[in-house]
């Protein structure tokens, strides 16, 4: 593949390894990282990471960690011993236990630190921070969130395309990974916070997660081209 200005990862959000692996098959060249979240990883275990990067891919591990320090550490050390290349902890963990993360994770996989979900807005946070919904804005906590990870030396976070700039504005040695990727006509599903893959791009997202613009399409190959290109055309 061409270089890109960023790095696209197609989320594997299946009950199995037989139809995380057709994906990866199907899609061939066209996609050289997969997101493994909890759903794949509860029902399959270390071997679909196994069977994916012995394809000779890149793995997502995207199991949001949050815990205490030494279970966090001992975790990151074991997913990227199994291969994961990157790995996603909770930021309202705390400073130390973001830390054990990047420390247990070692030098050859990066740790990004999850700051709002792009399912929740105003309101939800609001209601899961225990505060008045005036006293919550979402960019704030998102900015909030991404310094306690940039001081713990995460290589980047998990944020909405819609904080990615003041993520890359406010700390430059963060890379924003955006998921809720969608085309401009697509479905946004469950996710409240979403943009295309073009626009992510735009305002600084250094990798993009996509899941039922590419998966779920009648055509996953054309689908993914279509990522592909919007992103090239940058």
């Amino acid at each position: 593949m061409a270089d890109l200005s960023a790095v696209p990862i197609v989320a594997l959000d299946v009950p199995s390894e037989h139809e995380a692996m057709a994906l990866v098959r199907e899609l061939g060249p066209l996609a050289g990282w997969y997101k493994v979240g909890g759903e794949l990883f509860t029902a399959c275990g270390p071997s679909v990471v196994r069977a994916i990067r012995a394809s000779g891919r890149q793995v997502f591990l995207d199991l949001k960690f949050h815990d205490i320090p030494n279970t966090v550490r001992a975790s990151a050390r074991s997913a990227a011993g199994l291969g994961a290349s990157m790995i996603t902890v909770h930021a309202s963990g705390g400073a130390t236990m973001v830390r054990a993360a990047v420390e247990g994770a070692g030098p050859t996989c990066h740790v990004m630190g999850v700051t709002v979900l792009t399912s929740m807005d105003a309101p939800s946070l609001a209601e899961t921070w225990g505060r008045v919904e005036s006293g919550v804005e979402l960019l704030g906590e998102v900015v909030r969130l991404a310094g306690i990870c940039a001081g713990a030396g995460t290589h980047g976070v998990v944020c909405s395309g819609h904080e990615a700039s003041a993520i890359v504005e406010r700390f430059s040695g963060l890379n924003p990974l955006v998921p809720g990727i969608r085309f401009a006509e697509g479905s946004s599903h469950d996710q409240v916070r979403v943009m295309t893959p073009r626009r992510a791009v735009e305002v600084g997202a250094r990798y993009l997660v996509l899941g039922r613009a590419v998966t779920a399409a009648p055509d996953p190959r054309s689908a993914m081209q279509r990522v592909l290109d919007d992103i090239r055309a940058t």
